[in-house]
């Protein structure tokens, strides 16, 4: 055998044996060598890599620690969105959520599994073939953000997976975690900051965010960050698994950590009740932070079962342990407008530490509430972060003394615009602003009419909005369908290029489909799905401007409260006539029909890459799927199509590489209308 081969075997050997450590150490946390022994291998690997770089892996544990990667963050793009969790803060909105979970499956053959619900970032890790090949962020659950290179320097990630006896290798494995650090290792990193002067992070969410997104992976390497798998995203070229316990068990095998030591199986109900009391007691023991616990029903077939909401799965919720509380002094309190007109009292507080983060301001909801909590400027309040999120004042512990104490009133008039205030509707506890003109309920609502899940306007911000508003160029929605390149020019830095990114966004934005605009008018109660139903339901604006409070009850999951929004935004004659401005401005009033399944692209695989305009994700992977096609999340030589939008990424790429079809998104639409 030749020298070359030798050391070739030899680095192979290195490797898989080194790997077989870090699995035995982080994952089974039964390490069988010491740390020397184990840093003698890695010294010994390393030395042969530098010798031979020819014969490098790219799985070897000696790529953990990259280098500085150039700016400009790329995105990953979710074949399967990664849900959010619905949350729940007692006990009896557990067993609420229990009964609904009942209601559908029946009474008998429901077992679940309970977990610590950590508080650090989302992760999905995909392996192809075994060997981690994309890391990404959540982001809005569609599309995240690809730090594949600072992910690899996270020790509990595998670079490739281990061979297992009981479980096969998929040839395409998407699981999501959960990155997290350590609070003693979060405590070390701030006493280092605070010596050298640096800003410190708030808690070890924070600073695990921020390090996951460095450019220099070196400096993520040194912040000491772990990863736990909680869930399955995609599988293929595998037997699937019959459970959720299953797959946790699977993950662990080939190699990947889940949090075993604490994960349980719970044959019924009052168990996970148990979990969650354990737990919530023993909280302050763990060594990373926790916010509560994560509920699934176990069974894979009963999940598909319950299916999910557009933003989250009806198997699973999280029970929020009771938040931290703070006690501070109320400095101030005003009137916000909403982008609806609703009038919501908040308080400006003395700065207090609160579950690991700075509060100095708190809403207080609505004037019964103020009225309840009888809470006035000066007061001492006992404040809380509900759910570990919202900062909320719980009640006043100590009145002012003296003095011109100021008592909150429910204003005659609009704070903002002087118009008239109205209650809601009768018995309703929120006060509304009724004018349509009102600047900031204008100002709020574009914001939310180009974001991304509504019209998609990539460049209409908030400073944008400001000045727009400022200097009387907007003044209502359908404005800015009808800006000028030299209204733009005369804003604050702008330039040609970003005025002409900016109006070619909003002409794109013309062509989505209905869905995306009734959402983005900003009606109350109308979220991303109700939207979406309605659009389905009637396919035009036209149509659905002339339903019946009955017609819009009939359709499922849209209740007399949404019926009702949708009625009085649409009688109003300020609405009627903003609609007509849409028109003329050639904004799609339309939804495409869904049909039963077709076979236009039966059998037919399609990937997609970088941002797409004309859709949502979720709506481009639902037409495919309804033409009998099939999405994927790589790209390899049996894809058919790869569909680019703005900004691709590797998939592009790959798909130039292999001589693989590519649309942009007329020609997808083309296709698809064919």
């Amino acid at each position: 055998m030749s020298e070359p081969h030798k050391v070739q075997q030899e680095i192979q050997r290195l490797v898989e044996e080194v790997e077989k450590h870090n699995y035995r150490y982080y994952v089974l946390s039964e390490p069988t060598i010491s740390d020397k022994e184990y840093d003698n291998l890695l010294r010994r690997l390393k030395k042969l890599e530098a010798s031979y770089p020819e014969f490098k892996l790219p799985y070897s544990p000696t790529q953990r620690v990259g280098a500085k990667v150039e700016e400009g963050a790329r995105t990953v793009t979710f074949t399967v969105k990664m849900l959010s969790l619905d949350n729940t803060y007692s006990v009896e909105e557990l067993r609420e959520w229990e009964r609904r979970v009942r209601k559908v499956l029946g009474a008998e053959g429901v077992t679940y599994t309970a977990e610590l619900k950590i508080d650090g970032v989302s992760a999905s890790l995909t392996y192809e073939k075994g060997v981690f090949s994309v890391g990404a962020t959540r982001g809005d659950g569609l599309t995240g953000e690809e730090v594949t290179h600072n992910f690899k320097t996270i020790p509990t990630i595998p670079l490739k997976l281990l061979k297992s006896e009981k479980y096969s290798t998929p040839e395409l494995f998407e699981v999501r975690g959960e990155v997290y650090m350590n609070k003693v290792d979060f405590a070390a990193l701030n006493k280092e900051r605070k010596k050298r002067g640096d800003v410190l992070f708030a808690n070890p969410r924070n600073a695990t965010s921020g390090s996951i997104k460095l450019l220099d992976s070196t400096i993520t390497a040194q912040r000491k960050l772990n990863c736990l798998v909680h869930s399955l995203g995609l599988i293929s070229g595998a037997k699937t698994y019959q459970s959720h316990w299953e797959f946790l068990e699977a993950a662990r095998a080939l190699g990947l950590r889940v949090n075993h030591e604490h994960n349980r199986l719970c044959r019924n109900f009052e168990e996970v009740l148990d979990y969650c009391h354990e737990y919530q007691e023993k909280r302050n023991q763990i060594p990373y932070e926790v916010d509560g616990v994560v509920i699934k029903v176990n069974s894979l077939s009963q999940q598909r079962e319950l299916g999910e909401t557009l933003k989250s799965p009806r198997w699973a919720v999280a029970y929020k342990f009771p938040a931290q509380q703070a006690t501070t002094t109320v400095e101030d309190i005003s009137v916000q407008v909403g982008r609806t007109g609703v009038l919501t009292p908040v308080a400006r507080l003395k700065p207090v530490q609160c579950a690991g983060v700075t509060i100095s301001r708190a809403t207080l909801h609505n004037f019964d509430e103020v009225e309840r909590l009888n809470v006035k400027v000066g007061d001492r309040v006992l404040l809380e972060r509900a759910g570990d999120v919202i900062p909320k004042i719980i009640k006043v512990v100590e009145h002012a003394k003296g003095g011109k104490v100021k008592h909150l009133k429910v204003p005659r008039k609009c704070p903002e615009c002087g118009g008239k205030i109205a209650k809601l509707k009768e018995g309703a506890v929120a006060y509304r602003c009724i004018n349509p003109s009102c600047p900031k309920q204008l100002e709020c609502g574009l914001i939310h009419f180009a974001s991304r899940t509504a019209m998609n306007i990539e460049g209409l911000g908030e400073a944008v909005v400001w000045q727009l508003l400022d200097k009387k160029i907007v003044r209502d929605l359908a404005d800015i369908y009808f800006l000028r390149k030299e209204d733009l020019l005369s804003l604050e830095f702008f330039a040609d290029k970003k005025a002409e990114n900016l109006l070619k966004a909003i002409r794109q934005s013309k062509s989505l489909p209905l869905s995306r605009f009734i959402y983005a008018l900003g009606i109350m109660n109308i979220g991303e799905k109700a939207a979406f139903l309605l659009a389905q339901r009637f396919h035009s604006l036209e149509r659905l401007l002339k339903a019946s409070g009955e017609e819009l009850t009939h359709i499922h999951e849209i209740g007399e409260v949404s019926a009702d929004s949708v009625r009085s935004f649409f009688s109003q004659e300020a609405a009627r006539k903003l609609i007509e401005k849409f028109k003329k401005a050639g904004v799609n009033m339309v939804e495409p029909k869904k049909e039963g399944v077709g076979t236009k692209f039966a059998a037919k695989k399609f990937v997609f890459t970088g941002e797409l305009t004309r859709w949502g994700r979720h709506e481009a992977a639902a037409m495919v799927k309804q033409s009998g096609g099939e999405v994927v999340l790589s790209v390899s030589k049996n894809t058919d199509f790869v569909v680019v939008g703005t900004n691709p990424g590797s998939k592009y790429d790959k798909a130039v590489q292999l001589s693989i079809k590519i649309l942009n998104e007329q020609q997808f639409e083309e296709m698809l209308n064919a």
